[in-house]
């Protein structure tokens, strides 16, 4: 959602990267969105109030000798958590909005604890060599195993396809998470490597249309897909777990479409008219625009509408607009819905309000 920008000449005072990501507390293991600025040798993060960032900083992680663990799998419903383990061992939990955006802030991280371990003249020699493969000799069997263990394997779930709600199933990006996070491949293109395997053997099975299809028209190479939408499922003697059903609802069906779109967003609610970070997550075919509890997860929406009929405009940030509230920090635009119900939301950034805007313009 954010990209990274330079906000400063002076080198300790770079911004490197900046946006909302949820934060574990420490003594109240809650779980709270916070804007978060990455520095070369700290990351910073603030509070909103009232829909604006309030300039006093709510903490900082000092990233000298940090350890980054990505994917952080230990969390059941929370698949897109890293987690920092400070140089005095203290642990932090940081959930992104997408793969793509925990990926992006692990990297940059990483990054950023290289770069200090290089000034401090240190080198690390107890690095595997990243093109090295530890695939080979490897127990398909051992690896079932680990993957079917109730407490430590593979987490199932339910999940919604084109109107269907399939239970006790896993996506095929959980699969290479939970195997890069379990260490049983060096890499994404490794762990798609040994699920292929897996289902070469008959060890997994598709679920759902697109899973089914990859497996019709893929070569051997591309046959099991690094995709949170493409569904699988243990074979079909492993029974212990529970059979793979599909059922079909109303809310299932609006959950059916494709992702277009994942990002925090502050919205103001109908009542209060306070501003909450909320994930939004837009889908086409059919067009719904949802919105989660980031605090909670992002299985159940606490709210969403369709966008037929919907009208959606920028909002100038010079003025409060009539029926907007709080001290706001800009970037807002409003939608209408078809029953005319007004949504006011604001974005991180200027380039964000119109990436939203022009991508549920096309949904319209």
């Amino acid at each position: 959602m954010i990209t990274p920008k330079n906000m400063s000449t002076g080198k300790k005072n770079t911004i490197l990267r900046e946006g909302f990501l949820v934060k574990r507390g420490h003594v109240v293991h809650n779980w709270k969105a916070r804007w978060f600025v990455l520095m070369p040798d700290k990351l910073l993060y603030y509070k909103y109030e009232g829909g604006k960032r309030d300039s006093c900083q709510r903490g900082k992680i000092l990233l000298k000798d940090c350890v980054i663990t990505c994917p952080f799998l230990e969390y059941e419903n929370r698949p897109l958590v890293l987690k920092l383990h400070t140089e005095h061992g203290v642990d932090h939990f940081l959930e992104a909005c997408s793969r793509e955006e925990r990926d992006e802030w692990a990297a940059d991280i990483t990054a950023a604890v290289s770069k200090l371990q290089a000034t401090d003249g240190e080198t690390a020699t107890d690095q595997k060599d990243p093109t090295e493969s530890q695939l080979h000799n490897i127990n398909l069997s051992k690896v079932l195993d680990s993957m079917y263990d109730v407490h430590s394997g593979i987490k199932l779930s339910n999940h919604v396809e084109h109107g269907s709600i399939y239970s006790n199933c896993f996506s095929g990006s959980a699969v290479v998470d939970w195997m890069v996070f379990m260490q049983l491949a060096l890499n994404r293109a490794e762990a798609v490597t040994l699920a292929s395997t897996l289902q070469e053997e008959g060890f997994l099975r598709t679920v759902g249309l697109k899973s089914v299809e990859a497996l019709r028209t893929a070569g051997l190479s591309e046959q099991f897909m690094d995709d949170s939408t493409a569904l699988y499922s243990f074979s079909d003697n492993l029974k212990k777990r529970g059979p793979v059903r599909a059922q079909t609802s109303l809310s299932a069906v609006e959950l059916s479409g494709k992702v277009i779109k994942r990002g925090y967003l502050l919205k103001q609610g109908h009542r209060r008219k306070n501003w909450k970070v909320r994930l939004f997550v837009l889908r086409s075919e059919p067009a719904f625009l949802h919105y989660y509890d980031p605090a909670k997860d992002d299985i159940s929406p606490v709210g969403g509408f369709t966008l037929r009929g919907c009208l959606v405009s920028s909002l100038e940030d010079n003025g409060v607009p009539s029926g907007v509230k709080g001290n706001i920090q800009g970037n807002l635009f409003k939608i209408i819905t078809q029953s005319d119900t007004h949504y006011f939301i604001q974005a991180p950034t200027y380039q964000d309000k119109m990436n939203w805007i022009d991508a549920i313009r096309g949904q319209t």
